[in-house]
C-alpha cells in the first residue's frame, strides 16, 4: 500500500542565513504506549543535538563541525540506536555504521562493522580527513582509529537493558518460526544530521547500530555514500533512516540531490517524492535534507520520525509523529 510522506514541507520556509536538522530514526513510535517521561526525554534528545550544532554555526563555524557535534549528542544519548544504545547483533555482538561527508568538494569518509570508538562519526571524519579511503570496516577500521587517538569504550558502554530486551524478542521469534518485525522503529534506528553554514557549505552524517538480532557482517544504507549520506554544495545534504536495504537499492540520498540537480526540482517537493515513491515499492523511512539557499525538507513516509531543526534565529523545533513541530 503506497503511504504518503507525512508533513513533507512543514519547516522548509524561506532561505535561512544557516540551518540544521537533526534525526533519531523513523516508523512506528506507539503514541499510546510512549510515557510524558519518555516523550520529554526524546524531544531534549533532539534538542541537545540541535543546540549542539547550533553553537558551531552561531560562532561563524562549518557546516561539518556542526553534523559531527550534532551526531555525537545523539550517539551519547542511550535513547537512540547509535553509539551508547546501539542495536546488538544476532551473536549479541555491536557492530555500528557511519558516515560524514562535505559538500564543498565530496569527500566523504565511513565506517562499517565497527565496535571499539565511543563516537563512529569521529570514526568515519577519521577516515576522510586522515586516510585516502572512503569506507573502513571491521578490524581494520578498529585499528585505524587506535592509531588515530579516538576514544575507545568497553562493549558494557555501548549496551542498554532496551537493546538486550529487543534481541531477545527478536531470537525468541525465529525460535517459533515467526518473522522478523518489518517495521523499521521495531529494532531499528538510525541518527543523522544535515547542515548550512553562514559560507553556503553543506555537510552531512549518519550514524547507527543497525537492526536489532541482524546477521554480524550485514551493513546498511548509512555508510554507503548515495544511498544514507550525501552532500554537495551545488545541491543539498542528506541523512537517511529507515529499511536500509531499499535506500541502498534505490540510492536516496543521491536521488534526492540528482533531481534538484538534473530536473531543477525545489528540495521540498524532491525530498517527499522520492519517499513517497520509496514507500511505493516497500520501502519505509524517511530522511532530511537541506539545500545551498538553507531550505529545509524532512519527509517521511512512517508513523512517525523522531526529528528537529534549528535555524540563524536560534529557536529549536522537535516533533515525533505528524504534529505540530514543538519549539524549544
Amino acid at each position: 500500500m503506497r503511504r504518503r510522506p507525512m508533513n513533507a514541507g512543514a519547516p522548509a520556509g524561506a532561505p535561512a542565513l544557516f540551518a540544521l536538522a537533526v534525526h533519531g530514526g523513523a516508523g512506528t513510535i506507539d503514541r499510546k504506549r510512549m510515557s510524558k517521561e519518555a516523550l520529554a526525554a526524546h524531544h531534549d534528545g533532539l534538542r541537545r543535538a540541535l543546540h549542539a550544532g547550533y553553537r558551531v554555526l552561531a560562532a561563524g563555524g562549518g557546516a561539518l563541525d556542526a553534523v559531527t557535534e550534532a551526531v555525537v549528542a545523539l550517539e551519547d544519548d542511550p535513547l537512540f540506536n547509535a553509539g551508547r544504545g546501539a542495536s546488538l547483533t544476532a551473536a549479541g555482538t555491536f557492530e555500528m555504521d557511519a558516515a560524514i561527508m562535505d559538500g564543498r568538494d565530496r569527500r566523504a569518509g565511513a565506517v562499517a562493522a565497527l565496535c571499539g570508538p565511543k563516537n563512529p562519526v569521529r570514526a568515519a571524519r577519521a577516515v576522510m580527513e586522515s586516510s585516502p579511503h572512503v569506507l573502513l570496516a571491521g578490524a581494520g577500521a578498529a585499528a585505524f582509529c587506535r592509531a588515530r587517538g579516538l576514544a575507545f569504550a568497553e562493549p558494557g558502554y555501548f549496551e542498554t537493558e532496551r537493546r538486550r530486551r529487543e534481541l531477545q524478542e527478536v531470537l525468541e521469534r525465529r525460535r517459533h518460526g515467526r518473522p522478523d518485525p518489518t517495521d523499521p522503529a521495531a529494532g531499528h534506528g538510525t541518527v543523522g544530521a544535515v547542515a548550512r553554514d553562514r559560507a553556503g557549505n553543506l555537510a552531512a552524517a549518519t550514524s547507527t547500530g543497525g537492526i536489532a538480532g541482524k546477521m554480524p557482517g550485514r551493513i546498511g544504507d548509512t555508510p554507503l555514500i548515495g544511498a544514507g549520506t550525501f552532500a554537495d554544495n551545488a545541491t543539498c545534504a542528506v541523512s537517511a533512516t529507515g529499511h536500509g536495504e531499499f535506500f541502498i537499492r534505490w540510492g536516496v540520498a543521491f536521488e534526492v540531490a540528482a533531481r534538484l540537480a538534473h530536473l531543477g526540482h525545489p528540495l521540498e517537493h524532491a525530498a517527499a517524492a522520492v519517499i513517497a515513491e520509496l514507500a511505493a515499492v516497500g520501502g519505509a523511512g524517511g530522511l532530511i535534507a537541506v539545500d545551498r539557499e538553507g531550505r529545509l525538507a524532512l519527509p517521511f513516509n512512517t508513523p512517525g520520525m523522531y526529528r528537529g531543526y534549528i535555524k540563524s534565529g536560534g529557536r529549536p523545533h522537535t516533533a515525533l509523529w505528524n504534529e505540530p513541530y514543538c519549539p524549544g
